[in-house]
């Protein structure tokens, strides 16, 4: 499972992001399942950050979350996302010299919550 959060970080408040994201990979990276996490910047515009975590299924990363640990620094950092989507099934993944094909796990049914059903 890959979670990728984007944040809009304004002029002088960079520094501070950074170090809260620096505590909060601390706190997941402690945690059962997690693969591996990046923090960047766009090279496009400086205000744009991007958290990406990987993770070895949705479980993990939800029972992660919920950790008293994660619910007191990285959630609130979470929290600031930019409103989209943020969890994303794995379904290639490249290594040297490896690449994983991975089948999804989404029901075929999956999209159909906002339909009525009679």
């Amino acid at each position: 499972m890959l979670s990728v959060t984007r944040h809009r970080v304004a002029d002088g408040e960079q520094a501070t992001f950074l170090a809260r994201a620096r505590e909060a990979l601390d706190v997941l990276r402690s945690r059962p399942g997690f693969v591996a996490a990046t923090v960047g910047r766009s090279t496009d515009d400086a205000h744009l950050f991007v958290i990406a975590t990987t993770w070895d299924d949705v479980g993990s990363f939800r029972r992660a979350l919920s950790s008293f640990e994660a619910r007191v620094t990285a959630v609130p950092l979470l929290s600031t996302a930019i409103g989209e989507p943020t969890a994303f099934e794995r379904l290639l993944d490249a290594s040297d010299p490896a690449l994983t094909v991975r089948t999804s796990d989404r029901a075929p049914d999956a999209d159909d919550g906002d339909r009525v059903r009679g």
